[in-house]
């Protein structure tokens, strides 16, 4: 028997791929016309109990765009025309309802990383490994602009590894720990206010090391 929990992740995300079916073949075309590239960029994400799946988006790179970091700080010239509008308005993250539909990930939950990342988590962070992935989290919205913080640093990857990475890990952690359905509404609501230009949430107290430019 499914859990409530379920039932609404498969509700959610069915109605989410079919009311967003025309944005995301418009997005499609777009991304097309842009480079000519593949629509879908797939990556290996870690998942729940550390099984790794892969994860798609909408491509927002470009195809050949070199070996840089791992993470996106703003003005990375990787991204595409396309691809700048597309992570403005949320769209290139759509096709994740996919992965809700299928049990890889749920509505809310700390966000999945990359292997390399996931290695570097020392025991009491492991302990995010034991929730479900989501498409959204506290700490999401707590770095809602975390591409700014790391924009024109050499060092982004080290940053987000070693500073950024570790607080997000706890801000997920605590939030688990609390978790009620009460809880997951409000952070519901302030996703609506932060896709609406708004942020109720602010930064930790974060000391970055001093970064030169790229």
């Amino acid at each position: 028997m499914i859990s409530l929990r379920r039932a609404c992740d498969i509700v959610v995300a069915a109605a989410a791929l079919a009311v967003s079916s025309v944005p995301l073949a418009l997005a499609a075309v777009a991304i097309k016309w842009d480079d000519g590239g593949p629509v879908l960029y797939r990556q290996t994400r870690v998942g729940r109990a550390g099984r790794p799946f892969q994860f798609i988006k909408l491509r927002t790179m470009r195809v050949h765009g070199g070996d840089g970091p791992q993470v996106t700080a703003s003005g990375d010239d990787r991204i595409t025309r396309t691809g700048r509008l597309l992570r403005r308005l949320k769209l290139d993250e759509l096709p994740q309802f996919w992965h809700v539909l299928t049990g890889d990930m749920t509505l809310i939950g700390p966000r999945p990383e990359v292997p390399r990342f996931v290695a570097h988590y020392d025991e009491r962070q492991s302990a995010i490994l034991d929730v479900q992935p989501g498409l959204a989290s506290a700490a999401q919205l707590v770095f809602a602009r975390e591409a700014d913080l790391l924009a024109g640093r050499a060092d982004a990857e080290d940053v987000y590894v070693h500073h950024l990475m570790p607080a997000k890990v706890q801000i997920d952690l605590d939030y688990e720990r609390t978790r009620t359905v009460a809880s997951d509404l409000a952070l519901i609501g302030e996703i609506v206010l932060l896709l609406c230009g708004k942020s109720l949430r602010t930064l930790p107290p974060l000391t970055l090391p001093s970064g030169g430019p790229r």
